[in-house]
């Protein structure tokens, strides 16, 4: 299960990027280190312009972790798009983390045996899925839907032109898992509650702001997703 947890997973290297970064002198580098410690200053810290700019400099160069790289850069979009919950960039940010490799992206097994690999085969398996099956494949399929539309919109798009579906189906999936899940008990545990809620709330506008974030940040190739979609 996919939780917001970039923040709790950043590595020394993450932090003296950030301190080279944004540190002028010794004593900024000092200051920025204890500032690092907590986290309310870190959060703020995370934020500054120069650690976005920095990031898309040199992609290829930096030594940083998937969770910090993916978390500045969804952050950043979100909060252009208006939507400044940072418990949100942080699981938006995990689940584009997480599902960068792709067989990650296959839901986990339900009725059947084995991982689920088609949101068709998704949506059909919860016709005979325990009631805790119910609550990973619902998950899974709003996860699933957001990344899809968010990041290989183009992809969708030329499909839909053959009788595929379209980035609204995918839309409509995902929303209406997010609201299902935001009231399980598994999502209260998890602290994802609120997360869920706000994602079945501002779906589309989540992701607008990954279809820029695939458009202008990232380079991803297509052939992943692809083998993912149905024909």
């Amino acid at each position: 299960m996919i939780r917001a947890n970039c923040r709790n997973r950043f590595t020394a290297q993450d932090f003296d990027f950030v301190v080279k970064t944004l540190g002028r002198s010794r004593g900024d580098a000092v200051s920025l280190s204890q500032m690092l410690t907590d986290a309310g200053e870190r959060d703020t810290i995370l934020d500054h312009q120069l650690l976005f700019d920095a990031v898309l400099s040199q992609p290829t160069h930096l030594s940083i972790s998937p969770q910090f790289y993916f978390y500045i850069l969804t952050r950043h979009v979100l909060n252009e798009t208006g939507l400044d919950d940072r418990q949100l960039a942080d699981y938006v940010a995990s689940l584009l983390e997480n599902f960068s490799c792709t067989a990650r992206m296959n839901a986990p097994a339900g009725a059947q045996e084995g991982p689920i690999q088609y949101l068709s085969d998704m949506l059909l398996a919860l016709r005979k899925a325990t009631p805790a099956q119910t609550f990973y494949i619902r998950a899974h399929v709003g996860n699933y839907s957001l990344f899809i539309a968010g990041i290989f919109h183009e992809c969708v798009d030329r499909r839909s032109r053959r009788g595929g579906p379209d980035c609204s189906f995918y839309e409509e999936m995902g929303r209406s898992s997010f609201k299902v899940v935001a009231s399980h008990e598994v999502a209260r545990s998890a602290e994802l509650s609120g997360v869920y809620d706000a994602l079945g709330e501002q779906f589309h506008g989540v992701r607008l702001a990954l279809n820029r974030l695939a458009d202008q940040l990232i380079n991803l190739d297509d052939g992943g997703a692809a083998n993912l979609l149905p024909a």
